[in-house]
């Protein structure tokens, strides 16, 4: 039997029509992945969408960058998610390499986040409540006690602290972030790709915008864990993280085993004894190794950890197991989705050129017109697809 999904990039598309057209005029849900500067991909989709008057959806979902990028395209403001990645992630205010290794001097994400309150970077709030209407946008962020998903609106009076918990990265941001009586991290320990929630919220036409092309496997961690999942009740996907928690319990000793023959590898890798000689050099040793699906990339904090001789502590290493186990969870799920939805995913045509964080501008700027690429491709077989099945209906 076919699997309910299809791949669009700015090049191609993998889509079965008169499949997908039984799902267009079911709720449809918008979900985006994070990925930090990669971001700008998913910035390039949704300025798209912008330009397009590009609009049918009835809920979002976002994480980390993904939810920063959401934010605009709910404010009509075509140009601000590539601005702010552009203009201002890229400066030494946001984050510079060697003072963080020299000073411990965090990624400065409250600063980047206090331009988006003024000109010429203003987030347009007013607007973004009127164009959301009586929808629902959320951004995830992982409960510091429990380590499980939860979901907290964009579009608030406490959206820079939402935003803030959603790319609060352990290791790289000063500290969890409290909202009300709970602290929260980065939404990407638990739910790098939030397309879960959105079925279990009634979605069942998922759109969703990858900054890496799926169904790569890019280390041993994820091939265990891979393996580990198909072990689990095939209805798992129907239920909130905490109701598989038993299942990793059991499981946990095996997969630790894994975890540390994964992280002697990583020492060896980089345990040279001398300071990085250049920021090239530093850029090419800290590639991350999990696609930049964190804000920096997990892998990266292990790494920068260990260029600051700090320990890697057994809080850290749950986090980064807790978010191989949901992603390998979600790779499955979007493979093979329920027979009641449709997913489909917007990607780049290629790898894209940046990194999670200290891009080059010039790459930031192709990623960007790769997502543009895509995001029109995307638009263009939704139109066909809706005229061939629906407009003669509704004439």
């Amino acid at each position: 039997m076919m699997s309910n999904t299809g791949v669009i990039s700015g090049t191609h598309s993998v889509i079965k029509h008169s499949r997908y057209a039984r799902y267009l005029e079911q709720k449809t849900a918008l979900v985006a992945q994070g990925g930090g500067q990669r971001g700008i991909f998913t910035a390039g989709v949704l300025d798209a969408f912008l330009l397009s008057d590009f609009d049918p959806f009835d809920s979002f979902y976002g994480t980390s960058a993904g939810a920063l990028n959401l934010s605009p395209y709910l404010c009509q403001q075509p140009g601000l998610a590539k601005a702010f990645i552009m203009d201002l992630t890229t400066t030494p205010e946001f984050f510079h390499l060697f003072s963080y290794i020299r000073r411990k001097q965090q990624m400065n994400l409250d600063w980047a986040l206090e331009q988006i309150k003024h000109y010429p970077y203003k987030l347009d709030l007013d607007m973004g409540k009127r164009t959301l209407k009586r929808r629902e946008a959320y951004a995830a962020v992982t409960n510091t006690a429990t380590l499980r998903d939860e979901y907290l609106p964009i579009i608030h009076h406490q959206w820079f602290d939402i935003l803030r918990a959603t790319c609060a990265i352990p290791g790289l941001y000063y500290h969890p972030v409290k909202i009300g009586d709970t602290e929260y991290v980065d939404g990407g320990v638990s739910a790098a790709i939030p397309v879960q929630e959105a079925w279990r919220q009634g979605a069942r036409n998922l759109v969703v915008i990858m900054t890496e092309i799926p169904g790569r496997k890019e280390n041993k961690v994820a091939e265990v864990l891979s393996e580990v999942v198909t072990q689990t009740d095939s209805d798992w996907f129907k239920r909130p993280i905490s109701a598989i928690q038993h299942h990793w319990e059991q499981t946990v000793e095996s997969w630790k085993v894994d975890w540390n023959h994964f992280r002697e590898g990583q020492v060896g890798s980089i345990h040279t004894g001398k300071s990085p000689q250049s920021n090239d050099d530093t850029k090419k040793r800290l590639n991350t190794i999990n696609g930049g699906r964190w804000l920096f990339g997990a892998g990266d904090v292990y790494r920068l950890s260990h260029l600051l001789g700090n320990e890697f502590d057994s809080g850290l290493a749950d986090l980064l197991m807790m978010h191989y186990q949901t992603y390998s969870l979600t790779e499955r799920f979007m493979a093979h989705p329920p027979e009641d939805s449709f997913i489909v995913t917007i990607c780049p045509s290629q790898p894209l050129r940046s990194s999670s964080l200290m891009s080059k501008k010039e790459d930031l700027q192709f990623d960007y017109e790769l997502g543009l690429e895509a995001g029109y491709h995307y638009i263009r077989e939704y139109m066909h697809i809706y005229s061939q099945y629906f407009a003669a209906s509704e004439r």
